[in-house]
């Protein structure tokens, strides 16, 4: 709309322009993001050797803030509800289930 458009310029806020895609707030694919937080629990396995992660653990990876500890506490939770091939890659990891 003209008048949000309007608004959202005042305060320094352009729209994309020709040619370029707005991708800033794009939900990500489970797969999309089963893939960022299994990098990030490689990291810190790479790092620490184990994959012991407390509950607020953050981890950076290539710029993106993963909540790895977050992740891996509710990875053990739905263990049951997860396929095959992800315990496998969690497991290769020395998850503590």
């Amino acid at each position: 709309m003209p008048a949000r458009q309007w608004l959202l310029e005042s305060v320094g806020i352009e729209p994309p322009g020709e040619g370029e895609t707005s991708v800033a707030g794009a939900p990500r694919s489970r797969d999309a993001r089963w893939t960022a937080n299994l990098t990030a629990a490689r990291q810190f396995h790479a790092r620490e050797g184990h994959l012991h992660v407390p509950r607020k653990a953050v981890e950076n990876v290539a710029g993106e803030q993963i909540k790895l500890g977050a992740f891996v506490d509710n990875a053990r939770r739905r263990a049951g509800k997860l396929s095959e091939q992800r315990r496998a890659e969690l497991d290769g990891l020395g998850m503590r289930w």
